[in-house]
């Protein structure tokens, strides 16, 4: 007689599983640099707790296109992925997906201060 998944005792293991804030804020800040299209070490990242969930509070460059180009071809800031304030609410849901499937951990919101620009003329590819 064999079992299958669904019968099989599920086996239970003792001990405890922690993130570290550390790895926490690595995470973020990959996932900020990731959705921004920025080095993550250029990204702070800060927790506070709100009502039992993670709030994550970043501050962080963007980046953006030459504005000479953006005077010639308007365009370029669609080819980017919008203004700055489009890129950044989109970057939240982004960041906090992302942070919450690779770690686990329960996020109530994502807060973006956009400290900065990083110009470039390379596009946002995704």
């Amino acid at each position: 007689m064999s079992l299958d998944a669904e019968t099989t005792p599920v086996r239970l293991y003792s001990g405890h599983n922690r993130i570290s804030t550390q790895a926490l804020t690595s995470l973020a800040k990959a996932a900020a640099g990731d959705a921004l299209g920025i080095p993550p070490h250029d990204v702070r990242a800060d927790w506070s707790d709100d009502d039992g969930l993670l709030a994550l509070s970043l501050v962080t460059p963007i980046k953006i296109p030459a504005l000479m180009g953006v005077a010639r071809d308007p365009s370029r800031i669609a080819a980017f992925g919008g203004s700055i304030w489009e890129r950044a609410i989109a970057a939240k849901e982004e960041i906090l997906t992302k942070v919450t499937e690779l770690s686990g951990a329960r996020l109530s919101r994502v807060d973006i201060r956009v400290s900065g620009a990083h110009v470039t003329e390379r596009r946002r590819v995704r």
